[in-house]
């Protein structure tokens, strides 16, 4: 079964974190309710088994929390993923949601890199800070091994403009990590 168990502690966040890539229960508790609402979409629209709890130091900010999580969740696809043979490796995904859209393209190639290039009008979504969006996607890349792109070229309300990329990432990681049992995809044979 393609999952991971990760365990992160530090002394600014305490994270234990369950995936799976086929799917299962989803619950998401990291005392940021907007971000809650971010992993929950991530999860459902990925199609992914995840269970998160999160402890982080929320009197300070909404960054280690964000960060921390983005950091094992990639590190939790790293390892469910292996050598990443036999997936589709690439993908891309468009969400509109309302005034919003958002694009997303990556390829798991274990080359991280991040594109980001998404402006938000406003600095909160509830407790949640909204520069945070770009510090948790780089992390996720880092940790993941993935090349991913971020695009929205417009919208008005950052709630959206944000759960548009999530989604869209979410779709995009669904249609790479998916099963063709062909190997590597790569010239080299290796990733």
């Amino acid at each position: 079964m393609r999952s991971a168990k990760i365990e992160r502690n530090t002394k600014e966040t305490q994270i234990k974190l369950s995936l799976s890539l086929d799917g299962g229960e989803v619950d998401a508790s990291t005392g940021i309710g907007f971000f809650d609402h971010m992993m929950t979409a991530f999860a459902i629209h990925g199609g992914f088994g995840l269970n998160l709890s999160v402890k982080g130091d929320l009197e300070v900010d909404t960054h280690h929390t964000v960060e921390d999580t983005g950091i094992a969740l990639g590190q939790a696809f790293a390892e469910a993923l292996g050598d990443k043979s036999g997936i589709e490796r690439y993908g891309s995904f468009y969400i509109p949601m309302d005034e919003a859209l958002a694009f997303c393209s990556l390829d798991i190639s274990n080359r991280p890199f991040l594109v980001f290039d998404a402006i938000f009008n406003e600095e909160r979504c509830g407790d949640y800070e909204t520069c945070c969006t770009e510090e948790f996607f780089r992390a996720f890349a880092v940790n993941a091994g993935i090349t991913l792109h971020i695009n929205v070229p417009y919208g008005s309300n950052s709630h959206h403009q944000i759960e548009a990329i999530f989604k869209a990432v979410a779709h995009a990681m669904k249609t790479a990590v998916k099963e063709n049992n062909n190997g590597v995809l790569s010239t080299k044979g290796v990733l």
